[in-house]
């Protein structure tokens, strides 16, 4: 079976490839660097990615592809966030698909977001696959975009689409909020989130490579949505206890009020990270479960133990 995968030298591409390295799999990768040629990776050029990249080399004799590549951040300010988030997240993105179904690909999964359905739950209810979407931010919106637009490929040209929306993903030099924390765990600093009490679902990265291969091969996967987690919800203190056992290291949280803490983020603009801190956010995996017989093979502590090793 050949697979092409987008997302450079990403951090979820690079657990998915040492996988599939170990199978009777074909991997065919991407960069956007057009100084160098393919490499003995079978890394391919394709340059930047919009609605005019020419994928054909690429997709050329591959069964699947699994789409990780996409703009996350922009790195200034700027008014036009949505169009430019758009122009990688959904442009490209039905770019590719288009190019894939007109070179034969038989199955196309794509790395949504649990932004998609939104930012937090509250109430101990949990995000389910068919709750009406609700995109928070111009990332999100230009990943529903994109959901959107494949589905309607899909019906058109028979290829079979897989959309699957993570949740926070934690790992070995994983990026952004749980690398962030990490460091500060790591560190030993007091962190003034004792009083936090919600919950939060994460997926570990063994536990997203292990669905993604689920979802490759899996028929009943097809033209299906799906959000992943590990399966066991913690409140940002209880995370942050396991992540310091982990290590080895001592936990220090100070009890301060939320209000005060999202008053102070707010002062500071950090209103969006405070959230993430002191929010809840809840996926229900059911669907996974049921419909895939798929079940988080490695446990919230050992993937903590993995991911600060």
């Amino acid at each position: 079976m050949r697979i092409l995968l987008t997302g450079s030298n990403g951090f979820v591409l690079q657990a998915l490839v040492k996988v599939l390295g170990t199978q009777a799999y074909e991997i065919v990768t991407t960069t956007r660097d057009v100084t160098h040629s393919a490499d003995a990776l079978g890394r391919i050029v394709v340059g930047d990615l919009h609605a005019d990249t020419n994928w054909c080399d690429a997709v050329n004799g591959v069964d699947a592809v699994v789409h990780l590549a996409a703009r996350v951040h922009i790195l200034r300010d700027t008014t036009n966030a949505l169009s430019e988030f758009r122009r990688v997240n959904t442009d490209g993105t039905l770019n590719l698909a288009r190019q894939s179904a007109s070179a034969g690909v038989r199955r196309f999964i794509f790395f949504s977001t649990i932004g998609v359905n939104g930012n937090s739950t509250s109430g101990g209810k949990c995000f389910t696959e068919v709750d009406v979407p609700h995109p928070h931010d111009p990332y999100s919106v230009s990943k529903y975009e994109a959901e959107v637009g494949l589905r309607a490929i899909s019906k058109s040209t028979g290829m079979e689409i897989v959309i699957i929306r993570p949740t926070l993903v934690h790992g070995s030099k994983a990026p952004g909020n749980f690398g962030r924390l990490t460091r500060l765990v790591a560190k030993g600093l007091p962190l003034p989130l004792a009083s936090i009490k919600n919950r939060r679902s994460l997926v570990g990265i063994d536990n997203l490579v292990s669905f993604i291969m689920t979802c490759l091969e899996h028929p009943s996967a097809a033209n299906e949505t799906f959000l992943v987690s590990d399966g066991e919800d913690l409140s940002t203190p209880d995370l942050i206890r396991r992540m310091a056992r982990a290590m080895d290291r001592p936990t220090r949280l100070l009890p301060v009020p939320e209000s005060v803490l999202m008053t102070a983020a707010a002062m500071l603009g950090r209103r969006d990270m405070a959230q993430r801190l002191c929010g809840s956010l809840q996926v229900d995996i059911s669907k996974s479960r049921e419909l895939l017989g798929w079940n988080p093979p490695v446990s919230v502590d050992e993937g903590l133990r993995r991911a600060v090793k």
